[in-house]
């Protein structure tokens, strides 16, 4: 039977109380994971990968198709550009240690222009659009582009129509190829060596402001064609038909959507509006539930804070300079939004970066009785060379396929490259196996974490009766899980007059297969609350760690010394206000290493390094962490 939602129903289920929905009937039939844990297991992962399915990553010479992704996160090697006379990559890169679960999320709008455009013998593989497609040129990359701006985006008529392809039947033909090439990699047996996601990008704009999702299945059950930017032109026509065609229309189908690079969009990804005549509650809940997290970091940068915005009140945090793609001066957009931050144009919003969203999620549940953003955090790559989890610093390829794939490049480049770029990050999540439905699960209830690169090893529990004395315990995990809430949880109603206490877990990434090891810095929570008038503020307490930072040798990017190998702290919020909505999450920190850039100008002879290599705005270390997803109290 479809599941019949209601206003009622969506309030009741995690928007609200923390609890996921009931699980869906379907799963994929496999073996039993060998690994399975009721205390749950750390995998690693990546949900944001394009490869030759998608137009921008095509036209840059990238020929790794869905299947060639798979077998790099395997850790197979994969050639990327330059092309060689066969019209295969030259230049072969592979993971020094593979992933446990990955998504190829290709751009749902082209899937059916791309693919006649590049198929010899296709209706419109001679038309002059797909000729100049295929030139690779920075036209075609702007024109399909700016085909998705807009709240009424068109597909191009000389490819689509009476002439051209029928494009929605030919997208949802390559649709069958994308889910075939993630059933064939998905291992079934005990062993559960990797894990894949039926998956696609909704890659709607408007006023050159992004407003991106990548949309994420529950297991095999999907759609018979992707909900595009063409079909859903906005996020809520996306959202209801996600619900209609998934939830609703397949019995067993489950779907979640994950927003990412706010810091593209200059408030508008956030901002709370329900159109004219729609239930504003009923819309928030919707989006509460259809969204539950959101894409902390990847290679277009940092979305976590940024110092001086409006509406954020706090002491200035130094760690939130960290791989900015906007740099002041900008103009604040306050309480309303801007355009052209795809440019990096614009306004800057205080809607832009997590903590003001999670300020305003708290002030819309004050006003409406729901909070639509309560958001777990996960980083990714939005690699569009088809190599998921290639986030070393040390041997950082580039992104982009031949438009970044030199270090003079990657230094000079311009949108969609440029030297603020970074590697990507990686997904964690805390699952009892990994299976499809475990991991998915995990990400629905919001017991994920992400990280710019490392597999630092996070684990956070909050509650009111945890013992104090937990970091000395062997089994902090069990005694923290049936006493508490693990990340991304709600506490329940206070249990006496004192704050919550938190317990917080971090392991230095132990590297290997080639990727480097390094000492961890500081622990640190941050504790978000709005005060009686509604102003939202935010503070930053180190629990664990934060001695002197090591020296980086900048001459050689050799690795510092000092730091530690485990941070381990029990700590009590000792200005809780029991009538004042919070949130907290925790930062774990590395001691800093040479940036990526910084390893590239040091490749180059002095007198060829460009400006970038010089560029006060561009930093030559990196500090490297994790994020965890929050804990929240609600009145």
């Amino acid at each position: 039977m479809p599941r019949l939602r209601t206003l009622a129903s969506l309030l009741s289920t995690s928007v609200l109380s923390g609890c996921a929905d009931p699980t869906p009937e379907f799963v994929d039939v496999r073996e039993p994971c060998a690994d399975h844990n009721p205390l749950r297991n750390l995998y690693w992962g990546d949900l944001h990968v394009h490869t030759s399915y998608s137009f921008d990553a095509w036209l840059n010479d990238v020929r790794v198709d869905p299947a060639g992704a798979y077998r790099f996160a395997r850790g197979e090697a994969v050639g990327l550009p330059p092309l060689g006379a066969d019209g295969v990559g030259t230049r072969m890169v592979a993971l020094a240690r593979p992933l446990d679960f990955v998504a190829v999320t290709d751009h749902a709008e082209y899937l059916a222009e791309v693919d006649g455009c590049t198929t010899p013998g296709s209706a419109i593989y001679e038309m002059p659009r797909c000729v100049t497609y295929r030139a690779g040129t920075n036209t075609s990359l702007v024109a399909f582009g700016l085909g998705l701006d807009g709240e009424m985006p068109r597909r191009f008529s000389d490819l689509c129509g009476q002439d051209g392809l029928d494009c929605p039947a030919a997208a949802a033909a390559v649709w069958e190829r994308m889910q075939a090439a993630a059933e064939a990699a998905y291992d079934r047996t005990s062993a559960c060596e990797l894990t894949t996601f039926v998956a696609y990008e909704w890659s709607g704009s408007r006023g050159l402001s992004n407003l991106h999702r990548n949309v994420i299945f529950r297991s095999a059950r999907a759609p018979a064609a992707p909900l595009s930017h063409f079909e859903a032109p906005t996020a809520l026509e996306l959202w209801r038909g996600l619900r209609e065609q998934c939830q609703e229309g397949l019995p067993g189908c489950d779907v979640l959507s994950i927003p990412h690079n706010a810091n593209w969009s200059n408030g508008n990804l956030f901002i709370p509006t329900a159109p004219e005549g729609e239930d504003a509650a009923a819309v928030a809940a919707l989006r509460g539930e259809m969204e539950p997290l959101y894409e902390v970091f990847q290679h277009k940068g940092d979305s976590e804070c940024m110092n001086g915005l409006s509406g954020v009140m706090g002491l200035e945090d130094e760690a939130c300079e960290f791989e900015k793609l906007r740099q002041a001066p900008f103009e604040d957009c306050g309480d309303g939004a801007g355009g052209q931050g795809i440019l990096g144009n614009g306004c800057v919003s205080k809607l832009d970066y997590l903590r003001g969203i999670l300020i305003e999620g708290m002030k819309e549940e004050r006003r409406l009785g729901v909070n639509p953003y309560r958001l777990g955090v996960i980083a990714s790559t939005d690699t569009h060379n088809g190599t998921p989890g290639l986030v070393a610093e040390e041997v950082f390829p580039g992104h982009f396929g031949s438009r970044d794939d030199q270090p003079a490049l990657r230094l000079t480049g311009t949108i969609p490259v440029d030297p603020r770029d970074n590697p990507g990050g990686l997904v964690a999540v805390w699952a009892e196996d990994k299976s499809r439905e475990a991991i998915f699960d995990a990400l629905r209830r919001r017991e994920v974490y992400g990280t710019s690169g490392p597999r630092i090893a996070l684990r956070v529990f909050g509650g009111w009766d945890l013992p104090e004395g937990l970091c000395g315990q062997a089994d902090l995990v069990a005694v923290a899980d049936s006493s508490g809430v693990p990340m991304g949880g709600v506490l329940p109603a206070p249990s006496g007059d004192q704050g919550p206490l938190f317990v917080v877990s971090a392991l230095a990434d132990p590297g290997g297969g080639g990727d480097v090891s390094r000492a961890l810095d500081r622990v640190e929570i941050i504790k978000g609350w709005l005060d009686a008038q509604g102003q939202g503020h935010v503070a930053v307490t180190t629990v664990a760690g934060g001695g002197a930072l090591a020296a980086v040798d900048l001459s050689t990017c050799a690795p510092a010394a000092g730091g530690a190998a485990s941070l381990c702290a029990v700590w009590r919020d000792p200005d809780f206000d029991r009538a004042a909505p919070a949130f907290y999450y925790v930062r774990a920190l590395e001691q800093p290493s040479c940036r990526w850039s910084t390893r590239d100008c040091l490749a180059l002879a002095e007198a060829e390094r460009p400006p970038a290599c010089s560029d006060p705005g561009i930093s030559q270390i990196v500090q490297e962490r994790a994020w965890s997803s929050p804990i929240w109290f609600t009145p």
